[in-house]
Parts: structure tokens; C-alpha cells; sequence
């Protein structure tokens, strides 16, 4: 199985690119690991809300693949804790899906057209982060829960 990370935009503060790179490093041991980034829209100042998630709708859209499992991280998602996560991961790679799909939205979220396409929306917590910020957070879940389903010693209880 291959987990993949689309994400609009890229992200801007070293910071979190440091820290996403060395969950990215880790995971390669585990996971055919990748991220895929989607340009920011351009000229798009002027755009309302709508449109703006419409167009960024329309960009993550030709990234899914009917036969992916295709998972938005959303605010509104179902929620796990870190063991439910990586139990989650399990059933996913026995199910004998190729494609494991994230989707990190833009700043206005996502386009009803994205949602009615995705499998499911997971939320990795009640506050809300930016859209930058979530992609280490993830990261660093995702790399969690194969340190839990390989007994490693990286998650305490």
C-alpha cells in the first residue's frame, strides 16, 4: 500500500519543513510514503469563498482515483486517538487497497464536489490548526501508529 499527502500549497515556514522532513525520513522504513503538492491558485484575490474552494476543488479532484481510499483532514472528521489510528492503518493495508490518499485543504477548507468524492473525513483534533501546521501534525501521527503496530518504543502509554 502506498500512503500518499496531497496538500494545496506549499509550506512556507522552515520550521515546519524541518520538522515534517524528519517524520517523512522515518517513515520511508515503513511505508511507500509521498506528498503530493498542489500549486496555490493564482490571481485568485478577488475570488469569494465558494469559488475559491470550487477551483482548489477542482485541482484536488484530478488527484483521486475511483479506486483509492481518499481521506480529507477535516475539523468536522471522525476522531482516534493514537492507537485507533494505527489500527485504522492496519485494516486499510489488510483491505489490499493500493492508494491511501490524504487531503490537507486550502485556507476556506473544501468544495462539496471534493467531499462527495472522498471515503472519509478525519479530524486530528477539536482546535482548529492551520493548514500548514496539520501537515506535521500528521506526519508525525502517521509515523506514530507504525511505531505502535511494529511494538516500537516511540509511543508511551
Amino acid at each position: 500500500m502506498n500512503v500518499l499527502l496531497l496538500m494545496v500549497g506549499k509550506t512556507e515556514d522552515d520550521y515546519l519543513k524541518d520538522g515534517i522532513a524528519v517524520f517523512e525520513k522515518r517513515l520511508k522504513h515503513y511505508i511507500n510514503y509521498q506528498t503530493i503538492v498542489i500549486p496555490s491558485l493564482k490571481n485568485s484575490k478577488n475570488l469569494l469563498p465558494l469559488d475559491f474552494k470550487a477551483k482548489e476543488g477542482e485541482e484536488i479532484l484530478k488527484y483521486t482515483v475511483k479506486a483509492d481510499v481518499v481521506i480529507l483532514l477535516d475539523e468536522k472528521g471522525k476522531s482516534f486517538s493514537s492507537k485507533e489510528f494505527a489500527a485504522f492503518i492496519q485494516k486499510q493495508m489488510n483491505s489490499g487497497i493500493k492508494n491511501l490518499l490524504f487531503v490537507v485543504g486550502g485556507a476556506f477548507g473544501f468544495s462539496d464536489k471534493v467531499y462527495e468524492a472522498s471515503d472519509m473525513k478525519l479530524s486530528l483534533s477539536d482546535m482548529t490548526f492551520s493548514h500548514q501546521m496539520i501537515r506535521l501534525l500528521f506526519t508525525e501521527q502517521l509515523y506514530r501508529a507504525f511505531t505502535i503496530l511494529k511494538n516500537e518504543p516511540y509511543h508511551n502509554e
